[in-house]
């Protein structure tokens, strides 16, 4: 066991926060110093994805440094919000804990999810239940928490609870979702490929409403269409079940595998290459693709 796993968590988060204390006081650094909520937002995301990118490739080593990395940006958070008088690191677990045993009756029990400020129904099924249930449960649970916040907040409407600053997939799935809760939704996944076809067929239409000018002439209009576009898909991805997120990063990842399969194949610079030829080099790899996953993937003796 290595001297870093001997170490209680305890003792190294203190320390950790301990130095980040340091960075942001007198005689820190100069950088850290300057830095403000607005101005580190950028690098969460940026850690965040690098942690996806690090368990997609299967490397722990990474995958450390890069949790490391994102659990700095939380420290970072709370330090500032201390500094400010808002709340300290200590209530930012103390909370995340409470949620825990509140959100986990089945495995902590009634009476100490109830402390937590479990206000669900007391008639709610929490033993022998199955993953399922467990899903049901948190949700009512969280339900349950969101009436408790409503009381004592001021809401002016029920996609509020959907931050602004998140990625616009994940942000676009999140609304749909609140929006489908009160029942505005496509009743069946048929509906949301019309939906598709009908604002596929509102940019084209956009398009050509430049009668010959280049899209730069007509950009909002364009944009607009294509926004719409790009919402009702995610709506698609949300009624299959799938994050359209991750979807999409395994697109990036395979445009990725074939575009570089082209230029290994390619005894030239693909820049001087007509576009047919490209094309070809694009097909090719596309099938040396899907020869090689034929010849992983075991034939099924049904």
């Amino acid at each position: 066991m290595t001297a870093e796993r001997d170490n209680a968590p305890a003792q190294v988060f203190a320390e950790a926060i301990a130095i980040m204390a340091r960075l942001r006081g007198e005689g820190g650094c100069p950088w850290d110093r300057e830095q403000s909520f607005d101005t580190i937002r950028k690098y969460t995301l940026e850690e965040t994805y690098e942690v996806l990118d690090a368990i997609e490739r299967r490397n722990w080593l990474d995958l450390r440094e890069e949790l490391g990395d994102l659990l700095l940006q939380v420290i970072f958070y709370a330090q500032m919000a201390a500094e400010a008088g808002h709340f300290t690191i200590a209530e930012v677990v103390n909370g995340l804990n409470q949620k825990l045993v509140r959100r986990h009756p089945h495995v902590f029990g009634d009476e100490a999810a109830a402390a937590a400020g479990n206000a669900a129904s007391p008639e709610m099924v929490t033993q022998g239940i199955d993953s399922q249930q467990v899903l049901r449960n948190w949700e009512e649970i969280k339900a349950a928490e969101k009436v408790s916040q409503l009381t004592n907040h001021t809401t002016s409407s029920l996609l509020d609870a959907v931050p602004k600053t998140m990625p616009a997939l994940m942000e676009a799935s999140k609304l749909g979702s609140r929006a489908a809760k009160v029942g505005f939704d496509w009743p069946s996944v048929d509906g949301l490929f019309e939906k598709l076809a009908e604002e596929t067929a509102e940019l084209k239409e956009a398009i050509s409403a430049n009668r010959g000018e280049p899209v730069e002439s007509n950009p909002d209009a364009i944009a607009e269409e294509l926004g719409d576009l790009l919402f009702t898909a995610v709506n698609l991805a949300r009624h299959l079940k799938i994050d359209p997120e991750l979807a999409l990063r395994a697109t990036n990842a395979k445009f990725r595998r074939r575009f570089a399969a082209m230029e290994k194949q390619s005894s030239t610079s693909l820049g001087k290459l007509s576009p047919s030829e490209l094309e070809e080099l694009w097909a090719q790899a596309k099938e040396t693709e899907s020869v090689s996953k034929a010849v992983l993937t075991p034939e099924r003796n049904d």
